[in-house]
């Protein structure tokens, strides 16, 4: 573990209801000794520097996550709960009962914001596998965030992108934030849906809904980033404006990279990027464990993990 790093945050988005999966796949082992893909990435994240963890759950999830997880880290993280509710909303907005899914990846980092008020903090998905490289990319980024002038408008962040070819799943379509960039500047990050292969083509649909071409090598976010405290102001401004805009309540979602990218193109925030050089692995579908469980004993044979954390 570096020495020289102290008191990084990592907020987990572990919410999710995970129907495409069947379950919660946030617990889910797919290690050797029944090791979930959020226990190798809070091991890489405690090797890179990071020394406290934020779950963001819903209510109900807090005795598993407590008993599962969160009791494995005590001694060696700060660990800490957040709770997404859909019913935690800026005020004046109403809430709507009959919604029953999570209002997505953007109202979750911004119900997080009582416990991430104080510096820079970084993000990841529960359910996916980032690999090392990543969590010391994201310690760097915030030790260089951390060092500007708070209050800084723009505001200052970063992201770990991964290229779209290598975060595809073999057993049904995914969505992606497809990125361009400018040297290592985000420039835009859109929200692309149902992409997968089909009769030797990779397709995907557009924001707009059209269905086009991908090449694969395009640069995607898998909801990697680095925030500033400023970005919940911001969050919630973005939140305050989909809300007052809905037009399908019950099942549209406020993705967070749609409200970074009104902000880089608002001129409101500079994101940079880098780009990953790990391999990222996922269980969107419950097809995709098998696959994962043996690339993790692989790379447990090659000393790259121990065998049990």
């Amino acid at each position: 573990m570096t020495s020289n790093q102290e008191d990084l945050t990592l907020l987990v988005l572990a919410a999710g209801m995970g129907s495409r999966y069947g379950g919660l796949k946030q617990v889910d082992p797919v290690g050797p000794n029944g090791e979930t893909l959020m226990d190798y990435s809070l091991h890489d994240a405690w090797l890179a520097g990071f020394s406290r963890v934020v779950f963001l759950i819903r209510p109900e999830m807090i005795d598993q996550f407590k008993e599962k997880v969160g009791s494995k880290y005590s001694g060696k993280l700060k660990v800490d709960y957040a709770f997404q509710r859909k019913d935690d909303l800026p005020a004046s907005c109403p809430s709507l009962s009959t919604r029953e899914k999570p209002w997505g990846t953007g109202h979750a980092v911004w119900c997080a914001r009582s416990l991430l008020s104080d510096g820079c903090f970084a993000v990841i998905n529960a359910d996916d596998f980032y690999g090392a490289d990543t969590f010391y990319a994201l310690a760097r980024s915030i030790e260089r965030l951390s060092k500007l002038i708070a209050g800084a408008n723009p505001i200052s962040g970063a992201m770990v992108a991964y290229s779209l070819k290598d975060t595809l799943s073999e057993h049904g379509s995914v969505s992606r934030g497809i990125c361009r960039i400018e040297g290592d500047r985000l420039v835009s990050v859109e929200e692309w849906s149902g992409i997968e292969r089909k009769e030797g083509r990779l397709i995907g649909r557009s924001p707009t809904g059209e269905e086009r071409e991908l090449s694969g090598s395009e640069v995607v976010s898998m909801n990697v980033w680095v925030f500033p405290p400023g970005a919940f102001a911001l969050l919630e401004a973005e939140l305050r404006g989909f809300l007052g805009e809905l037009r399908q309540p019950s099942t549209e979602e406020f993705y967070l990279p749609f409200a970074v990218d009104r902000w880089i193109r608002e001129g409101r925030a500079i994101f940079r990027i880098t780009l990953s050089k790990c391999r990222w692995m996922g269980v969107t579908y419950r097809q995709d464990k098998p696959k994962v469980s043996k690339s993790i004993a692989e790379m447990i044979e090659r000393g790259e993990y121990p065998e049990s954390l």
